[in-house]
C-alpha cells in the first residue's frame, strides 16, 4: 500500500518567530499582503502584532475581517471579491481556523476561478493551481489550519458544514508563534486545545492512520495532555507545548482523515452555531466509547500518553481508563458535556448530515445513521 504525506514547504516556530514574515516577504518580491483575519482579532489588536511589522518595513497591506466563526459561504465570496479589489499578490492568514479556512477558500478560487461556486470544492475537488501564496499564522492552538490540506465552510442556507479536502490548498508557509496565542481567552483555549486533541486521537484510530502519521499524533497526544491545563492558566511553557503539539497533529491527521467526532462537530456548528473545538470536545469521549472495540491496543497507548498507568490493566479497563483522562481532562478545562440547545426533533436531520460528511468513512468503526443519532442523543 502506498502512503501519501504532504507538508508545508517552510514552517518556523518558538515565541518571536512572526519576526521572520518580513524577510519572507523580502525574499519573494511580493508588493501588497491581503490579511484575512477575523474582527476581533482586528478589534483586540492581535492582528496588529502583524500589520505592526509590515508597517516598519514600509509593506503595503490591506485587512479583510468579513470572517464569521463558523466561516460561511458569503464570506468566502465577499473574501474573493475583496482580494480582486485590492491589488494583492499574497495573502497573510492571521487566526484560528476561522480565518485560515476562509483564506485557504478565498487563494484556491482566486487561483482557480472555475471553482468560483464555493460549493463545488466540496469534497476533493480537481482543482489546477496551488493557492495563492500564503503566509499563514495561528492565534489559537487548536485547528492547525496551517499545516492541513483541509478547511471547512459553513452553507447556512442548507444548515450544513462541508470539508474540502486539496493539496493545493496548504499555506506555503506556517509561522507558529506560542506569543500571537497568549491573548486568547480561557475559554478559546480550552476548546481549540480539545480541538487539536480530538484532531490526534482520531488521527490515531482512523481507518487510515499508518506508522509515520501514528509516531505524530501520538506525540502530540503526549503534548497536549500535559500543556493544555497550564496553557487555559496562560502558563508560557504550557502556551508553547500546545502550540507544537496542535501543528504536529495537523502534520498527521491532514494526511490520514478523521472519524465521526469530528463529522457530529461540524453538524452541531451548521445547525446550532455551536464552537467547534466545544462540540469536538462534548463528542470525543462519547465516540471513543463507541470506537473501542475497533481500537487493538491503542487506547493503551492513549491511556498512557494521557498520563495513565497501565501496568496490570486488562483490556477492558485500559479502554475505559483512556476514555476517563480525555473526560476528566474536558471537564478541568471547564467543556460542558450537555448540549442544551440539542432537540429530539432535530435528531434525524443531525445524525443524516453527520453521516453525508466526509469525515465519516474515515471512523475505524462502520457506523450508520441510527447509531449517530444515539451517539447524539448522550449529549441530552
Amino acid at each position: 500500500m502506498v502512503n501519501r504525506f504532504v507538508l508545508n514547504g517552510i514552517s518556523y516556530h518558538g515565541k518571536g518567530a512572526i519576526q521572520e514574515i518580513p524577510g519572507i516577504i523580502k525574499s519573494k518580491g511580493f508588493q501588497k499582503a491581503f490579511i484575512a483575519s477575523d474582527p476581533d482579532l482586528v478589534k483586540f489588536n492581535v492582528t496588529k502584532k502583524i500589520t505592526d511589522l509590515l508597517d516598519a518595513e514600509g509593506m503595503a497591506y490591506e485587512v479583510y475581517s468579513d470572517i464569521k466563526p463558523n466561516p460561511t459561504i458569503e464570506n468566502v465570496k465577499a473574501g474573493v471579491a475583496a482580494y480582486k479589489a485590492s491589488g494583492a499578490d499574497y495573502m497573510i492568514t492571521v487566526g484560528g481556523g476561522s480565518s485560515m479556512d476562509t483564506g485557504k477558500a478565498i487563494g484556491i478560487i482566486i487561483n482557480n476561478p472555475e471553482f468560483e461556486d464555493v460549493r463545488s470544492l466540496e469534497g476533493v475537488a480537481p482543482t489546477k493551481n496551488p493557492t495563492v501564496f500564503t503566509i499563514a499564522v495561528p492565534t489559537t492552538a487548536g485547528t492547525a489550519a496551517e499545516a492541513t490540506i483541509n478547511y471547512v465552510i459553513t452553507d447556512v442556507e442548507k444548515k450544513r458544514k462541508f470539508v474540502c479536502v486539496d493539496t493545493n490548498d496548504i499555506p506555503n508557509i506556517a509561522v507558529v508563534d506560542p506569543d500571537m496565542m497568549s491573548t486568547m481567552p480561557k475559554g478559546l483555549t480550552a476548546a481549540t486545545g480539545m480541538d487539536a486533541l480530538t484532531h490526534a486521537i482520531e488521527g490515531y484510530t482512523t481507518k487510515a492512520a499508518w506508522a509515520l502519521a501514528d509516531c505524530l499524533n501520538l506525540e502530540a497526544i503526549r503534548l497536549i495532555a500535559r500543556s493544555l491545563r497550564g496553557a487555559v492558566g496562560n502558563d508560557p511553557e504550557c502556551r508553547e507545548g500546545m502550540a507544537l503539539g496542535q501543528y504536529v497533529t495537523g502534520m498527521a491527521f491532514s494526511n490520514v482523515g478523521l472519524g465521526i467526532a469530528h463529522s457530529m462537530a461540524h453538524t452541531l456548528g451548521a445547525v446550532y452555531d455551536t464552537p467547534h473545538g466545544v462540540a469536538c470536545a462534548m463528542m470525543l469521549p462519547i465516540v471513543m466509547e463507541y470506537n473501542a472495540e475497533c481500537s487493538g491496543d491503542k487506547y493503551k497507548n492513549i491511556a498512557e500518553a494521557m498520563g495513565v498507568d497501565t501496568a496490570g490493566m486488562d483490556e477492558s479497563a485500559y479502554r475505559k481508563a483512556a476514555v476517563d483522562a480525555v473526560r476528566k481532562l474536558s471537564d478541568d478545562v471547564g467543556i460542558p458535556s450537555r448540549l442544551e440547545a440539542l432537540k429530539e426533533e432535530d435528531l434525524d436531520f443531525l445524525a443524516e448530515s453527520a453521516y453525508a460528511d466526509a469525515c465519516c468513512p474515515g471512523n475505524p468503526k462502520d457506523t450508520c445513521v441510527e447509531d449517530l443519532k444515539e451517539l447524539f442523543r448522550k449529549l441530552m
